[in-house]
């Protein structure tokens, strides 16, 4: 039970209060004093016969002017209100002693950090918190705000650090901890800037292999000759090329990209190379192809080991010599462009099937870079995952979602056989989709892996023993086939050779398997 007393100031009042209490035997749980006049008392509840004695009693107190129930205490308002308030904060917040222990956390503290599966109450926060030792912060007893990046559950935050001092009736005072309330980094290519160029700052990464392969490319991006960038889908082939391409002389340029397995064979040529007035047709007008468009720049030739072996041919050429001639003309055109090709397996496994040219790889192989799968740098995954995020928002014009501990533990999980792209669409379509400020696992939409962990099991029947074993191996093969395009890198994952994935692929007839060319 609650009371609000209304009552004019004066001295002793509260004890006549507190007496007639006593008189009564109630146990007073609390009291509060409002200066405005307002005196808050909280006790058991009564009988009604109890009751209708104690009113009438406070009221004839000298300078009362009013009594009446309420529903609760200004304290038990202010702390629900700062709990709502506290836990609709869309960043994580956390309250703690002088010793780092959470005291108090709020939803999003909680869903980042643990998942809700484990309490953080209680814990220390250097559990949680790692990149700056909070902890030790605290032993200090720090009197200024500080601004620190920290990592949770590796994602990236700045920590602002709050350090609480409390001052008695005295003046003096005490420390008491500190509040920390973490917010994401600002994606703006801070977290990779490097000695490469800033041409490459679109290629978020923290990766050892990727910090060198963007080095490399930096390198690279100086020289004309041509530039072979192998990778599987949804790696970024394409934006390392334009980076390439921003990074050097070449820059105030046209960049033209290409598909070459979008181009059937019959309009390949026309596209690339060009053609004259009425070549291919009464009323056709002459066209500059590609190359012609691109002369002083550069072109992206995409998928390259789709080409026809004709166009190869004359693509040869044209590397060699600088010059090649539009259909349906004799006069040769001489343009300057420097050519990248991308493609996603390797090319020697084409060469080796017949189905690209020697000569021409060794061409186009001068200078390579080859893009690691997603699954294959998985400390990128945390910070993609916080990038694609943001830019979502900013195109929805939605404020910034979380991804909690669940969304990011399924998030690191997965296989990804799309890479990076993949991951940027199944971001863009939960984010699209979610009502509330939190991304979880539940809001994933994932098919299912192709994880090379997963469990395979076929059924003996009527087969044999090697005929068994072979339907095994082809059902591993067909699962990690997607993952892994590229024989070489399968090879590696499974620690057989080059020539026996190859043959052990075209005995069970898994992917582009074609019959051989002679070059």
């Amino acid at each position: 039970m609650r009371l609000e007393i209304t009552c004019d100031d004066r001295l002793g009042l509260c004890q006549d209060v507190l007496q007639i209490l006593r008189d009564h035997e109630i146990d007073l749980r609390g009291i509060e004093v409002d200066p405005r006049g307002k005196i808050f008392l909280n006790f058991p509840e009564l009988e009604f016969a109890d009751f209708q004695h104690l009113m009438p009693e406070i009221r004839r107190i000298p300078n009362v002017k009013d009594v009446k129930t309420v529903p609760f205490m200004p304290s038990e308002r202010e702390h629900f209100e700062f709990s709502l308030l506290l836990r609709k904060l869309p960043d994580p917040v956390l309250s703690v002693d002088a010793r780092g222990i959470i005291d108090i956390a709020n939803d999003a503290a909680q869903q980042t950090l643990s998942d809700a599966r484990q309490q953080i109450t209680g814990t220390s926060i250097g559990q949680w918190l790692s990149g700056f030792n909070v902890v030790r912060w605290l032993e200090r007893q720090p009197k200024d705000d500080i601004l620190e990046q920290v990592s949770i559950g590796g994602a990236k935050y700045f920590a602002d650090l709050l350090p609480i001092w409390v001052t008695d009736e005295t003046g003096r005072t005490s420390f008491a901890g500190a509040v920390v309330t973490c917010k994401p980094q600002p994606l703006s290519g801070q977290w990779q800037r490097g000695h490469h160029s800033d041409a490459f700052s679109q290629i978020v990464t923290e990766h050892p292999q990727m910090k060198r392969l963007l080095k490399e490319a930096a390198r690279m991006a100086e020289l004309s000759v041509p530039l072979l960038i192998q990778g599987e889908t949804g790696v970024g082939k394409e934006l390392l090329a334009r980076a390439c391409h921003q990074a050097g002389n070449r820059a105030p340029q046209p960049f033209l990209a290409v598909n070459c397995a979008a181009l059937p064979d019959n309009v390949a040529e026309s596209e690339l190379f060009g053609h004259g007035k009425g070549s291919l047709g009464p009323h056709t007008e002459a066209k500059k192809g590609i190359f012609e468009q691109a002369n002083g720049g550069t072109v992206l030739l995409d998928a390259v080991s789709e080409m026809s072996n004709e166009l190869q041919a004359k693509l040869l050429r044209f590397i060699q010599d600088g010059r090649f001639r539009r259909i349906g003309e004799e006069q040769e055109v001489e343009v300057d462009v420097r050519i990248i090709c991308s493609v996603q397996d390797d090319l020697l496994d084409r060469v080796a099937s017949g189905e690209f040219r020697e000569d021409l790889y060794y061409r186009l192989n001068v200078l390579t870079l080859v893009i690691p799968a997603l699954r294959d740098r998985r400390s990128d995954i945390p910070l993609l995952a916080d990038y694609f995020s943001l830019q979502t928002c900013h195109k929805l014009g939605r404020s910034l979602i979380t991804l909690n501990r669940s969304c990011r533990e399924r998030l690191q999980n997965y296989q990804w056989p799309g890479n990076v792209r993949q991951l940027e669409n199944v971001l863009f379509r939960s984010i699209s989709m979610l009502d509330g400020e939190r991304l979880s696992a539940d809001d994933l939409q994932l098919p299912e892996s192709l994880a090379a962990h997963e469990s395979v099991a076929v059924e003996l029947g009527d087969r044999t023993l090697d005929e068994a074993v072979k339907k095994f191996e082809s059902t591993i093969l067909s699962r990690l086939y997607p993952a892994y395009p590229s024989t070489r890198q399968l090879a590696r994952k499974l620690g057989l050779s080059h020539t026996a994935v190859a043959n052990k692929l075209r005995e069970y007839k898994i992917g582009k398997q074609r019959p051989k060319k002679r070059l």
